[in-house]
């Protein structure tokens, strides 16, 4: 691990795994880097992917060498600027069953450290969901104790020689009209001064230009021309036309709201998203790979039907000229499953301000809020781990 590597600052390639729609590598592109290859397990996000001309190797990345993808992207070991990607996040979720990194699919994380190990990039960002914070390792069916999938990821990429600092970003603060939180990490493999990205956008500010993007900036412009989209039961859309902009089913009369829930009224929970009317003056809820989801809807915030995929698209961020392959279904899933393009940007700008020298913290117009308090937080997550780790 003690070869010198010779940096330019010419060089903006990255090589993609995991690249699903391109929500992240877009965000990257809208930076100033190239992504030179994508990879995806899924045969319609690779379609995706060709269908926006992008080049792409497809199958399972347990199969593929990192030296085809060295080859497939024309570069050498220890080049690219950057390696990206998030294995798939299913053990890791929240709302899942935490399976842990036992799990055959867990295993992917290995392979993105793997690919780092080999190809030998400048810095790494790899993004995944927050249920990876705190996901248990599991040793035959037994959650090991004091350590988690966490630990033994921030470990591997320790053994690699790469310095990393990581946490939680919420989209809406990079200007995304959307509630979505994604874990991230970010790596150098030199060891530069790096961190996360300074949060742009405020739930409350003087200046207009940093507040959160709101639902009507998004899709308000869509309201005669929406594009396809799934349709609600007949059902669940005569509750749906009962709920007023920005409520859900406790908006509906004691009544309805029994039928309407059926036996998930007596389950415990928020059950915000049941019945669930989106508003207009807001960012929209973390979006998912269906609009139409019993207990995840999401209704048009004036229009008694759901988002269509063109809103869904605008909401993550995507230009207007991306073509999604795939049915209907895909379309929504690839979409829900995407990392926002505003975030993407954000990770992207920060990696080329660690590149070009210019990477001072600027504060001025965050003075009279708390994010100095949370750009603090977010700044020393990171450095907790280095800390114990020292070489």
């Amino acid at each position: 691990m003690g070869m010198k590597y010779i940096n330019s600052y010419e060089n903006k390639d990255v090589i993609s795994l995991f690249s699903g729609a391109m929500g992240l590598d877009l965000g990257l592109i809208k930076a100033g880097l190239h992504i030179k290859i994508g990879q995806d397990f899924d045969k319609v996000c690779i379609a995706t992917m060709k269908l926006n001309n992008y080049e792409a190797i497809p199958g399972d990345i347990r199969d593929i060498s990192p030296e085809l993808l060295l080859a497939k992207a024309n570069l050498k070991q220890g080049e690219p600027l950057l390696i990206c990607g998030g294995p798939p996040c299913q053990p890791f979720s929240t709302a899942g069953k935490r399976l842990g990194i036992n799990d055959p699919r867990g295993s992917l994380f290995m392979d993105f450290i793997r690919m780092v190990g080999f190809i030998r990039p400048r810095f790494f960002i790899m993004e995944n969901v927050k249920g990876l914070i705190s996901a248990p390792l599991i040793n035959n069916g037994i959650p090991v104790l004091n350590e988690t999938v966490l630990d033994v990821v921030l470990s591997e990429f320790h053994k690699l020689g790469y310095k990393t600092v990581y946490g939680l970003l919420d989209a809406v603060n990079y200007g995304v009209p959307q509630f979505r939180e994604r874990f991230v990490i970010i790596g150098s493999r030199d060891h530069e001064d790096i961190f996360l990205p300074v949060p742009t956008h405020f739930p409350k500010h003087q200046c207009v230009n940093y507040l959160w993007n709101t639902l009507k900036n998004a899709i308000g412009d869509l309201e005669n021309a929406p594009g396809a989209y799934m349709q609600f039961s007949e059902e669940r859309l005569n509750y749906l036309k009962k709920i007023p902009e920005g409520g859900n089913w406790r908006n509906l009369s004691s009544k309805d709201q029994i039928s309407a829930m059926g036996g998930a009224y007596k389950s415990g929970g928020g059950k915000v998203g049941f019945y669930r009317r989106l508003s207009y003056t807001e960012p929209s809820p973390t979006l998912v790979t269906s609009p139409v989801q019993k207990a995840s809807m999401f209704c048009h915030p004036t229009q008694d039907r759901a988002l269509s995929v063109r809103e869904y698209a605008r909401i993550q961020q995507f230009p207007d000229y991306w073509k999604f392959s795939g049915t209907l279904a895909e379309q929504y899933k690839q979409i829900g499953n995407a990392v926002p393009v505003g975030l993407g940007e954000a990770l992207g700008n920060t990696i080329l301000s660690i590149v070009n020298g210019k990477n001072k913290i600027q504060t001025k117009r965050f003075r009279g809020t708390d994010v100095h308090s949370k750009i603090q937080n977010a700044l020393c997550l990171g450095v907790d781990y280095a800390n114990k780790h020292a070489i």
